[in-house]
């Protein structure tokens, strides 16, 4: 009775261990993904500060990528050999202090100064439209005034914090994916991958939340008077505390290192009936003597399963597939706040805000049902594949309706429209001085938007033709402006004029419609990743993860941002220029072409990747996959590409280390 209660008790300890591994690995998830959504979020607050383009914040957005490929295939494929757990821990780590050094620029750099014609001249009214005026905010040319400057420079720390992330972040998913496979029961594994992978999305949650936060509350909050601020979190000058959130992120990251360095290398095997007969000592000493083979065999296996891999045509497909779609995904994703603040008129708090309300939670939901969907119905290889195809498809052919989703660009007399606010003007510097302000002196360059009473903006109070203003701080009100033609007070107020009722509306529905298509796509999530993971050998899996992941990063995570964000500066209709002649910022976009790229070229790029996965649907019709019928678990798929293996082995003869006794026996 005794030994049945010890035996009892010692399996139910050798089972939770890796019940305890999916909390832990789950909390990394959030953590690391927590950390990512904020720093996303937090793209066009960085691109302000230090006054940069759109395709610079790309690469530093991209250079996350860049750290990941420092270790990720030799982190996959040795680390299996190592103290999984330990290197996890480490890992998060290491991603508390990128994020620490990411927020030092804030403490480094002197206050942030945004571009106004108001502020500094209140008392000379030099803002104002006044002929033979003085031109306010005219560039210089000497360099005794051009050395504070450098401070945009600081951005290299932010790009090296994330580099330094980026390293942090490469063990945990391959070794944590890996981890689970290796000691989770087969028909448990999808969903507890569904588990880790909702804990990817919980993150982002939060991490949007907290960029909602963040970005509503001035940068230089404490040391500035917010009462004489000429901005609100709509304006395109507005920045954020970015480096706050920053700061929680990295606590949070350190955080949940810790219970990774109280678990076990080799946990028991999830399920497993232990044998009592075996006293501890005999299994600690098998337990050195299998680390220490699988030690011996780390140099001579490493080419033959990179042989093998290249030489699955499942896999490499696979490969492409993710390539192309992760190309789509990372620039509908890292733009869509720019893109919800350009076309719908919100600020980034509000689109960060919107975004994680409407978009996660959906992808959350799918995530698990998708996972139970495989455990439940037991989905065979090529059920999951074709049930990937086709909700793709599907999510795909949705999206074609945002397109009808859109809104009239904002009316800037000068940039969008004429001063009689009727004619597009498709050459902006032709036609931002007028009759009604040609003689006011104004400055051309500088951004600092007045709303006037007849629905129309201006690039400033003084080419509004203003004359007079009553009132501080927000509530200035410009008056007796000659270029706005209304049959009451010519008035203005800072700010761009809103964009109505109906586009508010045309937003609503976006938001649903990505919703929708959100949640479509992630329940095609886990069977497509379980096609990817079943068409491997078992101890080819974490290096099949980890080169997964270092293609996706190179060919896609680093050029996407960089391209993009290139295209996107392509759109701009204003660059604002500071006082030794640099461009800032954009201030605004043509929001009519920056939309057609932005919802095309995801579009397109997304198409193309439905020919590789239709290839994978092809070749997996042709084989006759084991367990295809039968009513126990996926089965994996390795068996039925034997074929296309031997002929990678043919042309090399290393691959014939594969064909031993030892090799064969562990298949």
């Amino acid at each position: 009775m005794g030994e049945t209660v010890k035996s009892e008790t010692h399996r139910i300890r050798g089972f939770s261990k890796i019940k305890i591994f999916l909390l832990a690995i789950t909390c990394a998830f959030i953590s690391k993904t927590l950390s990512g959504s904020y720093m996303n979020s937090m793209l066009t607050q960085i691109e302000r500060q230090f006054n940069i383009p759109t395709s610079l914040v790309g690469f530093i957005n991209g250079s996350f990528e860049i750290g990941n490929l420092f270790l990720i295939i030799f982190v996959s494929y040795f680390g299996t050999k190592l103290h999984r757990p330990i290197m996890i821990g480490v890992g998060c780590v290491v991603m508390g202090l990128g994020c620490f050094l990411q927020s030092l620029p804030h403490f480094l750099m002197d206050r942030y100064e945004y571009e106004s014609t108001v502020l500094g001249n209140l008392s000379s009214n030099s803002f104002l439209c006044a002929e033979n005026g003085t031109q306010i905010f005219r560039p210089t040319e000497d360099p005794s005034e051009c050395v504070r400057e450098v401070k945009s420079l600081m951005w290299v720390y932010v790009l090296v914090g994330n580099v330094i992330r980026g390293i942090g972040e490469t063990p945990i998913m391959p070794l944590g994916i890996s981890y689970i496979e290796d000691f989770a029961k087969s028909e448990n594994s999808p969903l507890y991958i569904g588990f880790v992978e909702t804990g990817a999305i919980i993150g982002p949650l939060f991490g949007l939340l907290l960029a909602s936060f963040c970005t509503n509350v001035y940068v230089d909050i404490g040391s500035v008077n917010t009462d004489d601020l000429t901005i609100t979190p709509t304006d395109t000058r507005w920045v954020g505390a970015w480096w706050f959130g920053l700061l929680i992120c990295a606590g949070v990251n350190v955080l949940t290192a810790v219970p990774f360095f109280f678990l076990p290398k080799t946990p028991a095997k999830e399920g497993a009936k232990d044998d009592a007969n075996i006293s501890k000592n005999d299994k600690e000493d098998k337990q050195k003597e299998e680390v220490k083979k699988e030690n011996d065999r780390i140099t001579k296996d490493f080419l033959p399963f990179m042989k093998i891999l290249f030489c699955n045509p499942i896999y490499m497909l696979f490969i492409l597939v993710s390539v192309i779609q992760f190309n789509a995904f990372v620039n509908m994703m890292f733009f869509m706040p720019k893109y919800l603040e350009q076309q719908y008129g919100k600020s980034t708090s509000d689109a960060v805000f919107l975004i994680g309300i409407y978009n996660l939670p959906p992808i959350c939901f799918g995530y698990i049902v998708g996972g139970l969907i495989m455990k439940k119905f037991k989905i065979t290889v090529k059920k999951a594949a074709h049930i990937a195809f086709w909700l793709s498809l599907i999510d795909y052919l949705l999206y074609f309706l945002c397109f009808l989703m859109a809104c009239d660009h904002s009316a800037v007399a000068g940039l969008t429209t004429s001063y009689k606010g009727m004619q597009p003007d498709s050459h902006a510097g032709n036609a931002i001085l007028a009759d009604c302000n040609v003689d006011c002196n104004c400055p051309t360059k500088t951004w600092d938007p007045v709303c006037g009473s007849n629905g129309l903006s201006y690039m400033s109070a003084c080419l509004a033709g203003c004359e007079t203003f009553v009132g501080t701080g927000l509530k200035m009100v410009f008056q007796n402006c000659s270029c706005i033609q209304t049959s009451g007070n010519a008035s203005a107020v800072l700010g761009l004029c809103g964009k109505g009722p109906e586009c508010s509306m045309m937003l609503q529905y976006f938001l649903i419609l990505s919703s929708i298509s959100s949640f479509i796509y992630s329940l095609s999530a886990i069977p497509g990743y379980m096609v990817l993971l079943r068409c491997i050998k078992p101890e080819q899996k974490s290096l099949g993860v980890g080169l997964h992941t270092f293609s996706t990063r190179v060919f896609a995570g680093i050029p996407a941002p960089i391209y993009f964000g290139a295209l996107m500066d392509s759109t701009c209709l204003h660059w604002p220029t500071f006082k030794c002649g640099e461009s800032g910022a954009c201030r605004i976009y043509d929001s009519t072409t920056f939309r057609y790229l932005y919802l095309g070229l995801p579009i397109t790029l997304r198409g193309l990747s439905f020919f590789p996965a239709l290839l994978i649907l092809i070749i997996l019709r042709k084989y006759d996959l084991p367990g295809d019928n039968a009513s126990s678990g996926t089965v994996p798929v390795e068996a039925t590409i034997a074929g296309k293996e031997n002929e990678c082995q043919e042309m090399d003869q290393i691959s014939k280390v594969l064909n031993n006794d030892e090799f064969k026996t562990k298949l």
